[in-house]
């Protein structure tokens, strides 16, 4: 038994890197794209490209390890049960459970390598890009405005925004917390980026929202006004070369924890901490229940083991991310708990075990 077990392994470790440097090298191809429209016509120097760079390939890496995995399982286990081995391994009456089980091991240990890969190594890489580009040109206020994030490098102002497609926000939030008083909220559906002539402040245009007003009566009180339009300006808390300060991607779960316990205290929403604490650990586990559904799909895939074997990984990837980026959408917009972005894991171990079932008297 250790035998065959030994040989799936080795079977499995050059489609692994093959599909791990294939994946990586077309993801960080759309990356390279995005950096010389940034940087490469501002004259950057080679270096600087060069460290920007390697920071995006921790980012990847904990896309393309789950999906590398995925497509070797299912064309390994395709490729044997094409070959007719998976046959043999019946009528030598061993169950499919003690050939999967070191498998399922593997995607374990790749699912808990990922935790450490996107808690810690990812957020420092994040951290030290946005360093990097702050450093190298993009001085400008605007760069500062990304969606999903708190956003706090503005004088007395927190903001949060769902959407940025160039000068165009939706879904806008604008916190102006007091020390002698409770926290002012402005909240539009849709607004603009304004530039001003001063290149530390930006003004924002905000359209079809409530702002909360202080009452003339009760100063520690607030009355909700509703706008058509509504002007902001907002100035640099410090200069550029300062203002780097860390978002929620570029946080580990202990800093975002620690973060959501003084925004409760301010009174600010923080679902958008709590999706980011979820998404840390349950895209980590992609590897797991991408190992678990692809063991008994393999095996079941007895025809062209490797065009079956990829068609399968890829419907299988879409699905997966299509079900992953649904359910953070709807919690980032408060629909649902956070939690619920476990649900695409779930599903496809759920999928997996009883696929497994079926087949567990090989």
């Amino acid at each position: 038994m250790k035998i065959i077990r030994k040989y799936i392994l080795k079977q499995m470790v050059l489609p692994f890197l093959l599909f791990l440097a294939i994946f990586t090298f077309v993801l960080l191809l759309g990356n390279l794209i995005k950096l010389a429209d940034l940087i490469i016509n501002k004259g950057v120097r080679g270096l600087d490209i060069l460290k920007l760079f390697l920071t995006y390939i921790p980012y990847l890496l904990s896309y393309t390890i789950p999906m590398a995995l995925l497509s070797t399982i299912l064309i390994t286990f395709s490729r044997l049960s094409a070959d007719g081995e998976i046959i043999a391994l019946k009528a030598s009456g061993i169950n499919i459970y003690k050939i999967a089980i070191p498998i399922i091991l593997v995607g374990l240990i790749f699912s808990l390598f990922n935790v450490i890969l996107n808690d810690q190594i990812l957020p420092k890489a994040r951290y030290t890009a946005r360093k990097i580009a702050a450093n190298i040109g993009t001085k400008n206020p605007e760069a500062y405005l990304e969606a999903g994030s708190f956003i706090k490098n503005f004088k007395d102002y927190i903001i949060f925004i769902y959407d940025i497609d160039k000068n165009n926000l939706k879904g806008i939030r604008v916190y102006q917390p007091s020390e002698n008083g409770p926290t002012r909220t402005i909240i539009a559906e849709r607004g603009k980026i304004l530039k001003t002539k001063n290149t530390n402040e930006i003004k924002l245009k905000l359209m079809d929202g409530t702002s909360e007003e202080l009452d003339p009566q009760k100063k520690s009180k607030f009355y909700k006004l509703g706008f058509k339009e509504y002007s902001i300006t907002l100035k640099l808390d410090k200069s550029p070369d300062e203002n780097i300060d860390k978002k929620p991607k570029d946080m580990t779960i202990q800093e975002l924890n620690r973060e959501i316990k003084n925004l409760k205290k301010r009174g600010i929403n923080i679902y958008p901490l709590l999706t980011a604490i979820h998404k840390k650990i349950s895209i980590s586990f992609a590897c797991l229940a991408f190992t678990i559904i692809a063991i008994p799909l393999g095996i079941v895939s007895k025809r062209s083991g490797k065009s079956v074997g990829l068609g399968l990984s890829l419907l299988i990837i879409i699905a997966y991310y299509l079900m992953f980026i649904g359910t953070k959408t709807l919690a980032l917009r408060e629909i649902v708990h956070p939690i619920l972005l476990w649900v695409p894991n779930v599903i496809l171990v759920i999928l997996g075990i009883i696929f497994l079932n079926k087949n567990s008297n090989i």
